[in-house]
């Protein structure tokens, strides 16, 4: 069946709220797995931000999840695809920049230390992203941002989350996959 990126991201802010895990990493690779997910696309811009959501919530973090949700898919949808390769920014940190900025109201003319920390935070992951390099990977740049995400949010604001070690389930299908460059590639 075709979706809409409108449907997609409708069907994962529905699919998001039934998880009550602290872990981002376990409620995106669980959802990553539905047929409105291709390896590859927009929807990873909404369901990045909207797992780590979801995780931050349910590990203590002060927020109304719904409109939360509302408000990161008003601002990812407008995020192209192969926003990569093509601006030189991964969608999946803009989408948790995105969600951190939700999370503390910071706009464009924040004069406060979250401004600064969400930049840090963006630019620690595309350096991560830089190190390894190309062709993309929706599920490879979903990990290393959210596995940052889950480090800076308890070093800066004290809200723990779950993670784990993130094996890739996804190279079968992924074309372009780089294998031993991965950080999650699993031989097995």
């Amino acid at each position: 069946m075709e979706y809409g990126l409108n449907e997609k991201y409708d069907l994962i802010a529905a699919e998001v709220v039934k998880y009550k895990s602290r872990n981002p990493i376990e409620i995106i690779k669980e959802i990553m797995h539905k047929d409105y997910v291709n390896i590859h696309g927009p929807e990873h811009h909404f369901l990045d931000g909207a797992a780590f959501l979801t995780a931050y919530k349910n590990a203590g973090g002060k927020l109304d999840l719904d409109n939360a949700l509302c408000a990161l898919k008003e601002r990812t949808i407008k995020m192209p695809g192969a926003m990569c390769g093509l601006w030189g920014v991964c969608g999946s940190v803009t989408s948790i920049g995105a969600a951190l900025s939700v999370i503390h109201g910071t706009g464009p003319l924040s004069g406060d230390s979250f401004y600064k920390d969400h930049m840090k935070f963006t630019s620690a992951c595309l350096d991560k992203m830089s190190e390894i390099g190309g062709p993309r990977c929706c599920k490879r740049n979903a990990f290393l941002s959210v596995g940052t995400a889950i480090k800076f949010v308890e070093e800066h604001y004290g809200i723990k989350m779950e993670s784990n070690n993130v094996t890739c389930e996804f190279t079968d299908w992924n074309k372009q996959c780089i294998k031993d460059r991965c950080p999650f590639f699993s031989k097995s």
